[in-house]
């Protein structure tokens, strides 16, 4: 059986999840994602760390079936090339992060890197269970804030598509069909990680 061109070789031993993850476009259309295994996703969002433990992090989910008008209202919010293939993703989830510290109303500096930690936490988790989430900040966060009633106190981060990968050659754009068969590149750590000071390359 042949390697998936998506999942490396690692240099180095790593868990699993981390060295299969990828970012499809092509999503199984007949293939729906259980509400229960959502839930277990956003689980993990919910034990990553936080600054002060302030949790910023906030999500609202949508499907054609689990709630048709905001998601297509959210789907209308993505540039023109992310709604040609995520129209196919059976979920579609805006995340948003609280702009201020809850605990003394001061700006939250470090909320959109508490808010990356999250996703990483459940974009593992998702992997671990077959599931695939491509993120895109290609979207309209004034139309996607309005689709989702996100209170201005919140801002719009990514959205993100979640399913089960498909069939390349079901997406209409020739370059993408293209990417989802490329294998991905890494820098080597040698080139982001020095011992003791910044080594110039």
């Amino acid at each position: 059986m042949s390697r998936h061109p998506k999942h490396p070789t690692p240099d180095h031993e790593i868990l699993p999840a981390i060295g299969q993850r990828w970012s499809p476009r092509a999503f199984d259309v007949n293939r729906d994602v259980e509400r229960a295994d959502l839930l277990r996703l956003f689980e993990a969002a919910r034990w990553a760390p936080s600054s002060f433990n302030e949790q910023p992090w906030r999500f609202v989910v949508t499907g054609p079936r689990l709630s048709p008008e905001p998601h297509a209202r959210l789907l209308a919010s993505l540039i023109g090339s992310n709604q040609a293939w995520a129209a196919s993703a059976p979920v579609l989830v805006l995340s948003a992060v609280a702009s201020t510290l809850a605990r003394s109303g001061e700006q939250n500096e470090l909320a959109w890197y508490d808010m990356g930690q999250a996703v990483a936490q459940m974009i593992v988790q998702a992997t671990s269970m077959g599931i695939s989430v491509r993120q895109m900040e290609g979207f309209d966060r004034n139309l996607a804030q309005a689709a989702c009633h996100v209170p201005a106190t919140f801002d719009p981060v990514v959205v993100m598509a979640i399913g089960y990968a498909g069939d390349p050659d079901a997406l209409t754009s020739e370059k993408h069909r293209a990417q989802e068969r490329q294998p991905r590149l890494r820098r080597a750590i040698t080139d982001f990680v020095f011992d003791g000071v910044w080594e110039a390359k």
